[in-house]
């Protein structure tokens, strides 16, 4: 069974007052009864509830990397407070008795046998193209063509708007104008380009800003650029796809997912983007409101113990079913997925995972992480200029880097690599959280500023036109010290 521990539960919680309320259940003694297999792979007990008959609640690690919670309350959010009290019972050490599993959960158990058993044998048939899925291909030509044209048509609308807005000058730019952009980014919802129309709605919401007229003027001609660079690419892209239906998708940048695309693990998978028994360790996380999409976004950093990767994972939530999805949260334990699924990109690529089991995180996990960071300057500042020459590239990459220094010099902080070279921290954030990161350094002892590795994020300033750095976290011999959080 997957070590169950407090931090365990804690990242299975929905949010947190499902998080309290488990933990309540506990202190109140609210279980009548708690039970465990001999196999210790099942979990089960009973809790009271509101009315006569206790609510029967249970934790199925028969799959370690795929646990089943059930319970038979009547709740909506998963895993309940019920099964989540059980869980963290468990967790501080409360007495199990030793039961035999119950019979309805062993039926459960053996159709869920079945059911994967039938997957994999349409699996093998999807592989052989001989399945009732891979027949229907054929006949979705035209509903992909069609789709197709429409994309193209919405990118030619998006190229108007912004050729408009360039001849008539960014300063000529009232509230009819931007009335009218923001009816016709509405509009584009009509065209299946949802990443379009969030950049154009980024536009917008640049426009309305009248603080700091310079850096929004800065700002507004970057989201012009990168707008432009959509436009162009895009509808060469989907050019290319109507005059050759048969082309694969393109499974190695991310024009898909930014004209609109969910990629599903399936197609991840056909594409050979995955990694089997991939091990990460999270070194940041943040959750941020993101107004041009209409969602709040849970992004975590992680890192792969293995070969050194950076990727990340962002959980989306619209702000109209926000209380229906599970709101990630931080992760101090490491992951160790059974199929790690990467989607396109390069810069920090985005990761999602089915199956994990859960370790405690060691003192040997942060050496492992130091000795992966990056400790020449300027050799990494190369790689991110070469990464954000892309218009359409991660506008803010982030990395692992080893440090000899953090440095006070005036009022502005700077890192210093082995070599003597300097890399400026940002006097003002550039993921903004509740805290300045920068004004938290002065708490930190002596050793933490010295020969450690910190995971910081490039910007490039338009104005000076240098690469400066926001630190997320330093990763020391001991621990990781978040400052983005």
């Amino acid at each position: 069974m997957t070590s169950i521990t407090e931090a365990y539960v804690d990242s299975l919680a929905p949010n947190a007052a499902a998080m309290k309320n488990g933990r309540d259940l506990v202190k109140k003694n609210s279980f009548a009864a708690l039970r465990v297999t001999e196999d210790e792979t099942l979990l089960f007990g009973e809790c009271k509830g509101s009315g006569k008959d206790p609510y029967r609640c249970s934790a199925d690690f028969n799959q370690e990397s795929a646990p089943v919670f059930r319970c038979s309350c009547p709740s909506r959010q998963f895993p309940c407070k019920h099964t989540l009290g059980l869980l963290y019972a468990h967790a501080l050490g409360k007495p199990f008795e030793k039961a035999e599993i119950p019979q309805d959960i062993a039926e459960k158990r053996e159709k869920a046998e079945k059911r994967e058993e039938k997957k994999k044998e349409t699996a093998a048939l999807e592989t052989e193209g001989d399945s009732p899925k891979a027949k229907r291909k054929g006949t979705s030509k035209s509903a992909f063509l069609k789709k197709r044209n429409a994309q193209l048509e919405g990118l030619n609308l998006l190229e108007k708007l912004v050729l408009q807005l360039v001849q008539t000058g960014l300063g000529g730019v009232d509230a009819k104008s931007l009335k009218l952009l923001e009816d016709q980014a509405k509009e584009l919802g009509n065209y299946y380009v949802p990443g379009a129309q969030a950049e154009l709605r980024e536009l917008v919401l640049i426009l309305k800003e009248e603080t700091d007229q310079e850096a929004v003027y800065s700002r507004m001609i970057e989201q012009i650029i990168r707008l432009q660079a959509l436009v162009k690419k895009g509808k060469a892209y989907l050019e290319q796809r109507s005059a050759e239906p048969e082309l694969p998708m393109d499974s190695v940048t991310t024009i898909e997912e930014q004209l609109g695309h969910a990629w599903q693990l399936a197609e991840l998978r056909e594409a050979g983007r995955t990694k089997a028994e991939a091990e990460l360790m999270q070194l940041s996380f943040l959750s941020y409101e993101d107004q041009a999409r209409g969602e709040y976004v849970d992004t975590g950093w992680w890192i792969d113990l293995q070969d050194g990767v950076l990727y990340t994972t962002r959980t989306m939530r619209p702000f109209r079913a926000a209380k229906y999805i599970k709101e990630e949260d931080t992760v101090q334990e490491i992951i160790q997925a059974e199929e790690l699924f990467i989607y396109p990109g390069e810069t920090n690529p985005r990761v999602r995972w089915e199956k994990a089991r859960f370790r405690e995180r060691s003192g040997h996990d942060c050496d492992a992480v130091k000795a992966l960071a990056a400790d020449s300057f300027p050799e990494v500042i190369k790689r991110v200029k070469n990464d954000i020459k892309n218009p359409l590239a991660e506008k803010n990459p982030v990395y692992l880097l080893a440090y000899h220094s953090i440095e006070r010099i005036g009022d502005s902080y700077v890192f210093r690599d082995a070599q003597g070279k300097q890399l400026p921290v940002s006097e003002r954030d550039i993921v903004m959280a509740p805290q300045q990161a920068r004004n938290l350094l002065p708490l930190l002892k002596e050793e933490d500023l010295r020969d450690q590795a910190a995971l910081v994020m490039f910007r490039h300033d338009l104005d000076s036109g240098r690469l400066e750095v926001q630190i997320m976290s330093l990763i020391t011999d001991r621990r990781i010290i978040r400052l983005l959080y």
